[in-house]
């Protein structure tokens, strides 16, 4: 999924990669990320993640709760199928099934025209890097 989204694949990913796997694993065993794969002969074709966030009530949703959708990827082979739409189309039933008003992700130049046509809409979300910030 990184590599196809323009990464290198080096000692940088090798360690997020590490570090997402020590990170996920307690979030699976307690429920607070849930997971969808759709294997094809064998082969994991896409997939994609949902983590159900600690988030402050506020004045979209006064439950405490978010849900954020991470890692979704189709394999390159097998774009084209709407495998990403029922996979998105999934984890939204889901997310209202828990009674989650507001979902969110971050997408990828590929994924941005299915998330615009399924009503996601961009937000006012700013970002400081602050490894950039030394930098300066």
């Amino acid at each position: 999924m990184f590599v196809d989204a323009g990464q290198a694949e080096d000692e940088t990913m090798q360690a997020m990669m590490d570090n997402f796997l020590v990170w996920v694993r307690p979030r699976l065993i307690d429920g607070t990320h849930v997971g969808w794969i759709v294997e094809e002969d064998g082969r994991a074709v896409p997939g994609a993640g949902m983590w159900l966030i600690d988030f402050p009530p506020h004045w979209m949703d006064a439950e405490p709760v978010r849900a954020y959708l991470l890692n979704f990827y189709v394999d390159p082979a097998f774009r084209g199928r709407g495998l990403a739409y029922e996979l998105l189309t999934t984890a939204v039933d889901d997310a209202r099934r828990r009674g989650i008003k507001v979902v969110s992700l971050h997408a990828s130049k590929f994924g941005k025209p299915l998330y615009e046509r399924n009503g996601f809409e961009p937000t006012n979300e700013m970002i400081l890097r602050l490894d950039d910030l030394q930098q300066r």
